[in-house]
């Protein structure tokens, strides 16, 4: 149960922290796919290439990550994406400054 709990409070954490990341870079580059972008061709290899081990292969490294890890990172996603869409909304709502 203390498992659980800690999975579902780091996959908030993730889409809070890519939501937020996302929202700034948005305001500043006027780009909605810009924090999307960002995630998968910044955070993603970079967490690959972390974890990775060259003595395994592409199948068994991609088998060895856990539930946690993919959930964590498609939550993250999921806070980059949302954050595109909302300050969409907001710009054809006619708030200028986003």
């Amino acid at each position: 149960m203390q498992g659980f709990v800690m999975v579902i409070i780091l996959m908030l954490l993730f889409f809070v922290m890519m939501f937020g990341i996302g929202f700034i870079l948005n305001m500043l580059m006027k780009t909605t796919w810009f924090p999307v972008g960002f995630y998968l061709i910044i955070i993603i290899p970079a967490t690959v290439i972390m974890l990775w081990s060259s003595d395994k292969s592409w199948t068994e490294n991609l088998l060895n990550y856990g539930l946690v890890d993919y959930l964590t990172g498609i939550a993250g996603l999921m806070g980059a994406m949302l954050s595109g869409k909302i300050i969409g909304m907001l710009r054809q709502s006619g708030y200028k400054m986003f």
